[in-house]
């Protein structure tokens, strides 16, 4: 049995902190199960951008899903064990998600760029097939990816101490832990996370390039507003995730201060999912008047 620390050793704020954690919790869940709604009722949201959206928003909700209760109950109860099964199947599962929405924002990337692009040829290339395969693909290579970094943390030793300085069941801190050398273990995750960062970065930056050299071929003013005004949640939304996994797993030095990483971890695993369907929404008048016309139909 591990016992999560979480923020135990700021008492004053564990009721503030459940609070705040709870309305975030809650509007990431109405958020992004409201987005996949939305998206399933409007028949003018059946287009790749969004079915790719309603994935995005589904993989938010499952991750945060993962994480978020358990750092809920830990801030109100005692009792902050959890076994040791638990706390794999954790890890395992919210390794899952996080690595398929890196890979589903590089989808989603290419996704813009085949739009702005080439647009006659839009829904000849982003054909249902091929965004059935990019998603599937994005799933699988998160299956991957968790079980090969869970095995390598099953082949460590666990003896004595028994406190994970952290709320979630993060590789740092189950490391951590363990009276084994964690070197091949902690290789496993950087290597991961470094291949997985640049090779889905990649792919951005690629897709981005070419669309930004697409737009300013473009002779009105108007048509790039449009054009950059489609890409910008995109962008937000991959600006605010990659850097805190890219400070998280990426560079060594950063595990040196534990209030860091729990100060990353809940950014990535509570706050982002949350953010996704605001950046989303907010700036979609497609996703806003279906979501009007829903609240005003009922």
């Amino acid at each position: 049995t591990f016992v999560l620390l979480g923020f135990s050793e700021y008492p004053d704020l564990q009721v503030p902190l459940f609070l705040v954690f709870l309305t975030i919790y809650t509007v990431t869940v109405l958020g992004n199960l409201g987005i996949i709604m939305v998206i399933r009722i409007n028949p003018k949201l059946h287009t790749p951008m969004y079915f790719f959206l309603s994935h995005l928003s589904f993989v938010d909700f499952c991750y945060s899903t993962t994480v978020t209760p358990k750092l809920l109950e830990n801030l109100v109860v005692e009792d902050r064990s959890i076994s040791f099964t638990g706390c794999i199947m954790q890890f395992s599962f919210a390794g899952i998600f996080v690595v398929t929405e890196i890979f589903m924002l590089a989808v989603m990337a290419y996704d813009r760029f085949v739009a702005v692009c080439n647009p006659l040829l839009y829904t000849v290339a982003m054909s249902q097939r091929l965004c059935s395969l990019l998603v599937a693909a994005s799933y699988s290579w998160g299956i991957v990816c968790s079980l090969t970094i869970t095995f390598f943390l099953l082949e460590l030793s666990f003896r004595g101490n028994n406190i994970i300085n952290n709320f979630v069941c993060e590789p740092a801190a189950i490391v951590a832990v363990s009276c084994s050398d964690p070197y091949v273990s902690q290789k496993v995750v950087l290597v991961s996370a470094t291949f997985n960062e640049i090779s889905s970065l990649m792919i951005i930056l690629t897709s981005y390039a070419f669309i930004f050299i697409t737009v300013m071929k473009m002779p009105s003013t108007g048509g790039r507003q449009k054009a950059f005004s489609t890409c910008a949640s995109h962008l937000t939304a991959i600006t605010i995730f990659h850097g805190t996994i890219f400070f998280l797993y990426c560079v060594p030095n950063s595990k040196s201060s534990w209030i860091m990483v729990k100060v990353g971890s809940v950014f990535y695993t509570v706050v982002i999912p949350m953010l996704n369907p605001l950046i989303y929404s907010l700036r979609n008048k497609d996703v806003k008047e279906t979501f009007r016309k829903l609240v005003f139909t009922k």
